[in-house]
């Protein structure tokens, strides 16, 4: 399967940090991956063993830190792990409108739902250095389009309605304390 490559076993057993809302790195949009090397595989399995230890779907590099193009995702209701690693990713959106309940491991406290278009062909570049493109018009359209936009610099919160925003305030508002208590940047 394209994007499907040997992905090297984690560097660690510890999962890295997964950065939380309102981080700056967050909102701030990610740089291209010059080249596909050895670290990069190496941060991209710790973000996979990452993704799996907090039970996701996606995981984009800006939420652990590193604000490069660089997203990993396991969307398919499989028994078997089968991640896809997405370098400098390309995204075509397309169909109707449609509104699902999305969460995010950087805002764990939050689920809302989003409104996204229902199709989406992404273009990457795996581990190997290939060029890939894959479509979907099911729930991966939905986890790569959120993953994309953590390199955009865009969350959940961004995409609220006016009513989630108002349900959510006081969660988002401890958020922010908890961040700033624990001094910020």
């Amino acid at each position: 399967m394209p994007g499907s490559t040997t992905i090297p076993s984690a560097v660690t057993d510890t999962p890295l940090q997964i950065i939380r809302y309102p981080h700056p790195v967050l909102a701030a949009s990610a740089r291209e991956v010059d080249a596909v090397d050895d670290d990069l595989r190496n941060l991209a399995a710790r973000m996979i063993e990452t993704m799996y230890a907090a039970e996701g779907v996606g995981l984009a590099a800006p939420q652990v830190g590193h604000s490069i193009r660089l997203f990993v995702a396991d969307p398919r209701d499989s028994p078997e792990p089968d991640p896809l690693v997405f370098v400098n990713p390309e995204v075509e959106l397309g169909g109707d409108l449609e509104l699902f309940e999305e969460g995010c491991l950087s805002i764990p406290e939050v689920r809302v739902n989003v409104r996204r278009p229902g199709f989406t062909r992404i273009s990457a570049t795996d581990l190997d250095g290939e060029r890939f493109t894959l479509e979907s018009d099911g729930f991966a359209a939905r986890v790569w389009q959120h993953e994309f936009d953590h390199l955009d610099g865009k969350l959940i919160v961004d995409r609220m309605s006016p009513k989630d925003r108002l349900v959510h305030r006081r969660t988002l508002k401890e958020m922010r304390a908890e961040f700033e208590a624990a001094g910020g940047l």
